[in-house]
């Protein structure tokens, strides 16, 4: 049975998700269990406040919630972490206070501007922006350590103005495998967030030959993550995970537990 250790619930600004109607969605789907990864986006453009978590109300809520299903389905509380270089000393002050069991570091946000938006295309050849994207991440990755794993890695290409038509690793492997190199030296993993299926990429963010890449370079932890907003996309294509992790190389999946991994075989 998979985990799945990405979603989104009323606490992230972009969902209105009833964090129970998430759990049962999960039950109905035979998960093993769930990670709770609200967004923390300090200092995301043009909406400040749009990202940010009031975090006694998140863990009373969810302590609640966990304690009401800790007979029959584990439930863990994690975070979403917005990695911006200039939050360098803010961010790990706020991961050292508050007992999270995971904590995912993702790019949001590239030098102000948010992939999502068009304007960040603005100017620039889609793939200048795609490999500045890619470039941020290393930014990131220079100062930022108070996180377990990096989320879709490319995420940029759920919104470039052709997306993935002509997007591959192979175009941008040199920045690429320095961030999994970076990322595996800092004994960080990476995820397979099945929302590039939901967002009609046809692959998995990141792409099957970054996952296999990562592996190939000694890369072992992988957390699966459907990136859900809403209960239907909980586990979404999760049918599809189990032959894509073991087609890169991976025989286990990892799960974070108080910021410590362990290892669940496909």
């Amino acid at each position: 049975m998979l985990w799945d250790t990405h979603m989104h619930t009323h606490f992230s600004g972009d969902s209105d998700a009833d964090p129970r109607d998430m759990i049962r969605s999960a039950q109905a789907k035979g998960l093993g269990g769930l990670c709770f990864t609200d967004h923390l986006d300090i200092d995301y453009p043009k909406t400040p406040d749009e990202f940010l978590i009031d975090f006694p109300a998140y863990f009373s809520e969810l302590t609640d919630i966990q304690q009401d299903f800790s007979a029959k389905f584990p439930v863990y509380i994690g975070l979403e972490l917005g990695l911006q270089p200039h939050l360098a000393q803010e961010l790990p002050e706020i991961i050292e206070k508050y007992p999270f069991d995971f904590v995912i570091g993702s790019s949001h946000v590239v030098h102000h501007m948010d992939p999502y938006y068009p304007e960040y295309y603005d100017g620039k050849s889609e793939d200048d922006a795609y490999r500045e994207y890619f470039e941020s991440i290393l930014e990131n990755l220079a100062v930022f350590d108070c996180f377990d794993v990096y989320g879709h890695i490319d995420y940029v290409v759920r919104y470039g103005p052709n997306t993935n038509t002509y997007y591959t690793y192979e175009k941008f492997a040199d920045v690429i495998d320095e961030i999994l190199r970076t990322l595996i030296q800092k004994g960080k993993g990476i995820e397979i967030n099945t929302g590039g299926f939901k967002y009609g990429l046809g692959h998995p963010n990141p792409t099957e030959a970054i996952l296999k890449r990562y592996r190939e370079l000694g890369g072992e932890i992988i957390t699966i993550g459907a990136d859900a907003h809403k209960p239907e996309h909980v586990a979404f294509d999760f049918n599809k995970v189990p032959a894509i992790l073991k087609d890169a190389g991976f025989s286990y999946y990892t799960v974070y537990k108080n910021r410590k991994p362990s290892f669940y075989k496909l």
